[in-house]
């Protein structure tokens, strides 16, 4: 892959986190892959695309949503008949030993193999979700993107094995201790590593056992108090939108604009229209 035929829509720099995406477009030619310090999760986001794998010599014909796995120190090459659109997700090294350490058992080793045309919806759908999130401007900062990398790496480790995951709960004290780490620090970039050392448990986990407590992703939880938050001071009416946004851990404005819609089909304007003259 020539890195310069491929412009990214959405460039790494955007996110603080260690795991990044780049969305690209390549036109129809001949690419090299060059070897690369991380790993790399390529997935398919265009029609049927017939192209030569440099690799295995042979012919590929990738679908939407087919899948490419290249491991980091890898090389390669091909020859696409058509031009294409693909995700690709930059993912560490280090973040896969690290969740394969704290998993345990058949997860500890972080060997990733090179695959193609791998069909798997868990690892599309956490693709799309960067991705959407991105593109919105990486409103909650770090915490989505870790928590995005941290699922890949769990489900990456137990593509050639049963679901390494045990089953398991935050005790009522972690929760209590997270929930209020959260309400104090809406203001601040609230990272999952930040948060599980809060809680006592590793990343990995406290992503799991949150949404089995709670019934929703730590990501989505933060983002709604984020929200409520900001219409409490809204209504209150003494602050400008963008100080209520600083005040709530969003980017900008804007950022707190999308989420509003999102999350309760309002923005900040309506909201200040719908409160009765004083």
């Amino acid at each position: 892959m020539n890195r310069e035929s491929m412009p990214p829509q959405f460039a790494p720099a955007r996110s603080t986190s260690e795991v990044t995406m780049v969305s690209r477009h390549v036109e129809a030619g001949v690419h090299r892959l060059p070897r690369a310090p991380h790993h790399r999760i390529m997935v398919h986001a265009s029609a049927a695309t017939r192209s030569y794998c440099n690799q295995v010599g042979r012919y590929f014909v990738r679908r939407a949503g087919d899948i490419d796995l290249v491991p980091a120190g890898e090389e390669g090459g091909f020859e696409a008949e058509t031009p294409f659109e693909t995700m690709e997700i930059v993912l560490p090294p280090a973040l896969m030993e690290r969740v394969a350490a704290e998993l345990g058992g058949k997860a500890r080793t972080s060997r990733l193999d090179t695959r193609h045309l791998l069909r798997d919806q868990r690892i599309e759908h956490l693709a799309r979700a960067l991705q959407s999130d991105l593109a919105a401007g990486a409103p909650s900062g770090s915490l989505f993107a870790d928590s995005i990398g941290a699922a890949l790496a769990v489900r990456l480790l137990g593509l050639d094995g049963p679901d390494i995951i045990r089953v398991n709960r935050l005790s009522d004290a972690q929760l209590k201790r997270v929930l209020e780490h959260i309400e104090a620090a809406l203001h601040e970039p609230l990272s999952i590593d930040r948060l599980s050392r809060v809680a006592g448990a590793s990343s990995s986990h406290l992503r799991t056992w949150f949404k089995a407590a709670m019934g929703v992703t730590l990501h989505r939880y933060v983002l709604r108090r984020r929200v409520e938050r900001a219409c409490v001071l809204l209504r209150r009416g003494d602050l400008s939108t963008s100080e209520v946004a600083a005040l709530t851990g969003f980017a900008h404005q804007s950022h707190l604009a999308y989420w509003m819609r999102r999350e309760i089909g309002q923005t900040p304007r309506d909201l200040r229209r719908a409160q009765p003259p004083k």
